[in-house]
């Protein structure tokens, strides 16, 4: 239990004030490194005395407090838009990162088996209609959505939580890359005990000899590299003549040699993309190749 230092009623200096203000300040900052957030009560005394305690009393007084830090910030949500997409008070919409959910219906796209299911437990968790942001190096996409990292006022990871209820699978892109690891342990956890998509015929691996146009969403191929091509923006894993995996230049150092690869037999995860009749995949980080 803390209390923060008491004032009497009758020091009305802005002096005083203003000192109080800071310490409170203070308070509040030092709670935020040991906890995403904690309830704050004012109590003030017969003699008029105020104090400042995280334990609730009889004459208490819960005051609202953001705990702000460079990467975590409180606000208020009015909407879920999909499983991996909120809607702020302000309309700034969020996207969560390293997770990526089944699609809802929309005007311009089918639902995917799976994508209600993960927008419901969004709105579940966040029906008290308060979130922290956590940024990492890039707080935008090209969408100019807000890249985060979503945390309940009581700790909880709702990004990982969705990965370990099987509502979502990890897409890891850099130079994002906190909690990656937390991430990837989650969907092998989820994995493991077949949960959500994992148990869904969707969503299996499928050999590449399977791959055809019509092939959309988030996909899993199963394969063996056999070369290795390097152009100047990628180098190419080549599984056959119709298709690679291309993996940016600048990422590479994220990535084991790639000659580990070769010869194995491995899964593919992501979005297929096509030109005539070959097809690639952008991988962008390691978590999407599972040597078999």
């Amino acid at each position: 239990m803390f209390k923060l230092i008491n004032l009497p009623a009758s020091y009305k200096s802005t002096t005083m004030r203003n000192l109080n203000q800071v310490c409170l300040f203070c308070l509040v900052y030092l709670l935020s490194q040991i906890v995403l957030a904690s309830e704050i009560y004012r109590v003030v005394d017969e003699q008029g005395r105020v104090s400042y305690s995280d334990q609730p009393t009889a004459n208490s007084t819960q005051i609202e407090v953001s705990i702000q830090t460079p990467n975590r910030q409180l606000h208020r949500v009015k909407s879920v838009y999909d499983g991996d997409t909120i809607i702020l008070k302000n309309d700034d919409r969020v996207r969560l990162l390293g997770v990526n959910t089944p699609e809802i219906e929309g005007r311009f796209r089918q639902d995917e088996p799976g994508g209600i299911a993960a927008k419901a437990w969004l709105q579940n968790q966040l029906k008290n209609g308060k979130v922290f942001l956590e940024y990492d190096k890039e707080k935008h996409d090209h969408y100019q959505r807000l890249l985060a990292h979503l945390h309940l006022p009581d700790g909880k990871h709702l990004n990982v939580g969705l990965i370990e209820n099987g509502l979502a699978t990890v897409s890891i892109i850099p130079p994002n890359l906190r909690h990656t690891k937390e991430l990837v342990r989650a969907q092998r956890r989820a994995e493991k005990e077949g949960l959500g998509i994992w148990s869904m015929p969707q969503y299996q691996p499928r050999q590449l000899s399977q791959i055809t146009k019509n092939n959309k969403g988030w996909q899993r191929f199963i394969g063996t590299p056999k070369s290795i091509k390097t152009s100047r923006k990628y180098t190419r894993l080549i599984f056959n003549g119709q298709f690679n995996i291309r993996i940016a230049n600048d990422n590479l150092a994220l990535f084991p040699d790639l000659k580990t690869y070769l010869g194995k037999s491995i899964e593919i995860r992501g979005w297929v993309s096509r030109t005539k009749q070959k097809y690639s995949m952008h991988i962008r980080h390691p978590s999407a190749l599972i040597v078999q």
